[in-house]
C-alpha cells in the first residue's frame, strides 16, 4: 500500500516545548519510525503532522524521549486526510492567536560548558555558549512566537558556522534562538565605573571576564550583567569589602546571596545535603537556603541569620568570572536598596556608579528582567521563596474541572508582586516583580504585564483583585479592566486557595481548613487580618478562628517597628502598673517606659491610626523584640521573624511538652469566634528573662508554644466534622520550624496538611489563588 493512501494524524502538543530542543526530537523520532509530514511552531503551540504505519507508536515514544527540557502538558490529536509527503521535516512557524508557554531561563549545560573550558573548541571562553538545553529564554523574548527574530538576539547576524548549527535538526543548537560565537554574537567587557581607563593587565593576561574575576580577588567590588539582570559581587571574606558594599548599597541587614564556582568551596561554608546538592546541580540553578557553618563568613553576609543563600555559576560567564576564585562572592541584585535590578548597561552605570568600582558589561540586551529564585529544601519537598529565574513562567497545570476556555488575569499583592494569567487549563505565573510601593517596580510589572499578554493573545474575561482598595494592584486592575468582569478578592482566601491550586485540589472537593498566617490583609470587618482560620474552598470561605486582634499603633509605622508591637501585646490584657511592678528590671521594659506611652495609649483609645490587627507577622515582632533580638526598626520585612527564628537553639526543642509557652483559645467576648491568645506567652517569656534564659531557648518554647496552639484550634475546628484536609499558606510558613512542627500536628491529628509546591506560600504565590478564585465564581455566574 502506498504512503499516500494513508490516513495522517495532526497532532498539538502544549507545554514547555518551544525553544527546548523538541522539534528536532521530534525530526530524530519521527525518521526513526519512517515516518512522513512536518513538525512547526505555532500559535497553538507545537503542530506535528504525521503519516505511516507507525504512527500510532509516535506519542508513546515521544514521552520517552523528550529533551530534558521539554515538558508535555497536553496532545490533541486529530485526524488529516490530505495526501501523504515523501519525507519529514521541519517547518517554518506560523503566526495566530497564542497559546504557548514561554521557556524559562536555564543555567548552562555541561556540554556547553565542556565548549567554554576547552581550548580546541571554537567557542572556549566564549561568554555566551548556549544550545537548546541551557541559555536565555524569557530574558530575551519580546514578543510570541519564541524565534530569533522576536528576541533580543535579533541584533546579532549568525555567522555561516553558526548558521549551520541553527539549520542542521541532528544538532543540540538546531533552532537555540540566541545561538552565537566569538565571531557572530555579543561581546563582554569590563569598564571602570564613573570614567577612567581599566589597566586589564593588573587584574589578568587572559581577557575582560577573567580581569573582572582578578578585580574581585583583588577586594574590588564589580558590577556584573547576568542573564536577567546586574548583580554587585565582591569577595564575600573580606568583611571591610562586604561592609562597604551595604554602606553603598544602603542596605544594612539584609542577607546577601553569594556565589561559589563550584560545591567544593560552597561546602567550606555551608552544609550541604545529597537534595540541596541536586538543587543547586539542576538546569534553574536557584539560590538555595544551607545551613550555615559557624564563622566561616563575615557576619554582614547575613547579619543574624543561620541560613546562607549559596547558588552556584549559571552562565558561561560565570563559569569564567569565578575560575580563579577559590572562595565565595557575593552576588547580590544590581541596584540601590528599594529600586529594581538593573538590566540596561547606561541605567547600570547611571545607577551603580557610586556602588561598584567596575562593571563587567555585555551588549546582549535584556528585555525582561528576571531576579534569581530562592530555595529551600523542607524534608522531602522544596519550598520556593521567590519563584524566578529558571521556574518562572513554567505553566501550573490546573485541576481539569476549570473552564478551559475562560481566561482570568490576577493582579496579585501590593508586595513580592507576581501577577497570573490562565487559559486552556492552565495558569501562568509571572517571575517575581517585586514590592510595587516603589515606582520602578511597579512600571517594571507593567511592561511585563503587557508582554505576558501578548504571549497569549486573549483580552481577559476576568480580573481579579485584591480587595484592598489601595493596592496599586487593585488599581491597576480596575484601569484595565475594559469590558471584562471585574472580582474582589479577600486576601488570605487567596492564600489558601493558591495552596489548593498549587496541589491540584479538584474544584468539586470538599472544602478544607485553611490556615493563613502572615504579616497583613484587609479583612471583611475593615480590620487587619494575618492569622486566620478559614473553612474555604475555590468558590468561597467562612472565618472560623484568629490569632488575638491587637492594635497597630501607628498604623504602617508598626510594620517597620518591633517596639510598637511588644508595647501593644504587652498591654493587651495587662495593665503598665502590673508589668513594671512584676518586670520592671527588665531591659525591654526600661526601652518601653522611654517611649511616648501617654501618646500610644492615647491613640489606642481614640483608634487614631490604629486598627485592629490578628497578623501572625506582628505577633514574631513582638517577641523578637521584646528578647532584643529586633527593636528600633526592621530595615526589611520579616527581618524580627528570621532573627528571632535564627537562635533556636536545638537542644531546647527536645525539652518536655511542659516548658513550650502556654497559649490559650477563648471565645472573642466570650461568645464570638475562638481566638489564640498569647498572655500566658508573655508572662511566661518575661519570666525566663528575669531568670536570664538564653534566647535560644526562649524561641525555641515560643515556636512549640505557637505550634501546639494552631493544632489545638485546629482539633477544636474540626473535631466532630468531616474536615480531613488542612491547607497552610501565608509568608510566616516560610519558617521552616513554624511549618514542620504545625506539620507535625496535624498529621498527629490524623488530618492531612497540604504546603506549597510550585508557587511561595508568600505573597508571590497569592495572584494563583486570584486566579483560581475568579473560575471558580465566573463558573457560577457570581
Amino acid at each position: 500500500m502506498e504512503i499516500r493512501d494513508m490516513t495522517g494524524q495532526l497532532l498539538i502538543v502544549q507545554g514547555q516545548v518551544q525553544g527546548v530542543g523538541f522539534r528536532p526530537t521530534v525530526w530524530r523520532l519521527a525518521n526513526e519510525l519512517g515516518l512522513t509530514g512536518d513538525v512547526k511552531n505555532s500559535a497553538r503551540g507545537v503542530e506535528i503532522r504525521l503519516w505511516g504505519k507507525a504512527a500510532d507508536e509516535f506519542e508513546t515514544k515521544l514521552r520517552k524521549a523528550l529533551p530534558k527540557l521539554a515538558m508535555i502538558e497536553s496532545i490533541e490529536a486529530h485526524d488529516l486526510t490530505s495526501d501523504a509527503p515523501e519525507k519529514f521535516e521541519i517547518a517554518a512557524s506560523t503566526a495566530g492567536s497564542n497559546q504557548i508557554s514561554v521557556t524559562p531561563d536555564m543555567a548552562v549545560c555541561d556540554d556547553c560548558l565542556e565548549e567554554v573550558r576547552n581550548p580546541f573548541e571554537r567557542r572556549y571562553r566564549y561568554p555566551f555558549a548556549n544550545c537548546t538545553n541551557c541559555g536565555p529564554r524569557l530574558s530575551i523574548i519580546q514578543t510570541a512566537p519564541y524565534d530569533r527574530e522576536n528576541t533580543t538576539m535579533a541584533a546579532f547576524e549568525m555567522c555561516d558556522q553558526c548558521a549551520a548549527e541553527y539549520s542542521d535538526p541532528k544538532d543540540r543548537r538546531f533552532h537555540a534562538q540566541p545561538v552565537a560565537c566569538h565571531v557572530c554574537g555579543p561581546k563582554a567587557w569590563l569598564e571602570k565605573l564613573g570614567g577612567g581607563a581599566v589597566n586589564l593587565e593588573a587584574f589578568s593576561m587572559m581577557d575582560d571576564v577573567d580581569a573582572a574575576g582578578g578585580a574581585l580577588m583583588n577586594g574590588h567590588i564589580v558590577a556584573v550583567k547576568g542573564i536577567g539582570g546586574f548583580h554587585l559581587s565582591c569577595d564575600a571574606t573580606k568583611a571591610d569589602v562586604v561592609q562597604s558594599l551595604r554602606d553603598r548599597k544602603r542596605r544594612p541587614d539584609k542577607p546577601f546571596a553569594l556565589m561559589a564556582r563550584d560545591l567544593d568551596v560552597i561546602r567550606k561554608y555551608a552544609d550541604v545535603s545529597e537534595d540541596e546538592e541536586a538543587l543547586l546541580r539542576s538546569p534553574e540553578a536557584p539560590i538555595v537556603l544551607l545551613n550555615a557553618r559557624s564563622g566561616c563568613l563575615p557576619d554582614g553576609v547575613a547579619p543574624g541569620l543561620a541560613r546562607l543563600g549559596f547558588m552556584l555559576p549559571n552562565t558561561p560567564m560565570h563559569h569564567m568570572l569565578l575560575r580563579r576564585m577559590k572562595r565565595p562572592v557575593i552576588m547580590t541584585s544590581g541596584n540601590i536598596s528599594g529600586r529594581p535590578q538593573c538590566i540596561d548597561n547606561d541605567e547600570a552605570r547611571r545607577e551603580l556608579s557610586g556602588v561598584a568600582d567596575f562593571a563587567l558589561f555585555h551588549n546582549r540586551d535584556i528585555h525582561n528582567r528576571v531576579d534569581d529564585s530562592v530555595v529551600r529544601y523542607d524534608g522531602d519537598q522544596v519550598s520556593l521563596l521567590r519563584r524566578a529565574r529558571g521556574y518562572a513562567p513554567q505553566p501550573i497545570t490546573l485541576p481539569s474541572e476549570f473552564s478551559k476556555s475562560v481566561s482570568v488575569l490576577a493582579m496579585g499583592s501590593e508586595l513580592k508582586n507576581t501577577f497570573c494569567l490562565t487559559d486552556g487549563g492552565r495558569a501562568i505565573v509571572s517571575q517575581h516583580m517585586g514590592d510595587l510601593e516603589n515606582a520602578a517596580t511597579y512600571d517594571e510589572a507593567s511592561h511585563s504585564l503587557d508582554l505576558y499578554r501578548s504571549f497569549y493573545d486573549k483580552t481577559p474575561d476576568v480580573i481579579v483583585v485584591d480587595a484592598h482598595p489601595e493596592y496599586l494592584c487593585t488599581k491597576r486592575g480596575y484601569e484595565i479592566a475594559g469590558e471584562a468582569q471585574v472580582i474582589e478578592v479577600q486576601h488570605h482566601h487567596a492564600h489558601i486557595a493558591s495552596c489548593l491550586a498549587d496541589n491540584g485540589r479538584p474544584s468539586s472537593a470538599a472544602p478544607v481548613l485553611g490556615i493563613a498566617l502572615d504579616g497583613l490583609g484587609l479583612g471583611d470587618d475593615g480590620t487587619i487580618w494575618g492569622g486566620e482560620f478559614l473553612l474555604a474552598d475555590y468558590s468561597g470561605y467562612r472565618r472560623l478562628g484568629l490569632l488575638k486582634p491587637v492594635p497597630l499603633i501607628g498604623g504602617a509605622a508598626a510594620v517597620r517597628e518591633p517596639w510598637r508591637n511588644a508595647y501593644a501585646h504587652l498591654t493587651a490584657e495587662m495593665s503598665w502598673g502590673e508589668i513594671k511592678m512584676n518586670f520592671a528590671e527588665l531591659d525591654v521594659i526600661g526601652k518601653l517606659e522611654a517611649k511616648p506611652r501617654e501618646q500610644l495609649d492615647a491613640m489606642k483609645a481614640a483608634g487614631t491610626n490604629t486598627l485592629l490587627s490578628s497578623s501572625c507577622g506582628r505577633l514574631f515582632d513582638a517577641a523578637a523584640a521584646i528578647t532584643g533580638l529586633a527593636w528600633e526598626r526592621q530595615s526589611f520585612e520579616g527581618q524580627a521573624a528570621m532573627a528571632f527564628e535564627a537562635v533556636i537553639s536545638s537542644d531546647a526543642m527536645k525539652e518536655p511538652e511542659d516548658f513550650a509557652y502556654p497559649f490559650s483559645i477563648p471565645l472573642i467576648g466570650g461568645k464570638g469566634l475562638p481566638y489564640i491568645e498569647p498572655l500566658a506567652v508573655w508572662r511566661a517569656m518575661l519570666g525566663d528573662l528575669l531568670l536570664e534564659t538564653p534566647v535560644g531557648i526562649i524561641s525555641a518554647r515560643f515556636h512549640r508554644g505557637l505550634a501546639k496552639a494552631v493544632g489545638n484550634m485546629v482539633r477544636r475546628l474540626t473535631d466532630d466534622t468531616d474536615i480531613d484536609t488542612v491547607a497552610l499558606s501565608g509568608g510566616c510558613f516560610q519558617n521552616a520550624t513554624l511549618l514542620q512542627l504545625v506539620c507535625n500536628e496535624i498529621n498527629e491529628l490524623g488530618l492531612q496538611a497540604l504546603t506549597h509546591k510550585n508557587v511561595p506560600a508568600n505573597d508571590g504565590g497569592l495572584s494563583l489563588g486570584q486566579a483560581v478564585i475568579g473560575l471558580a465564581h465566573h463558573e457560577k455566574g457570581v
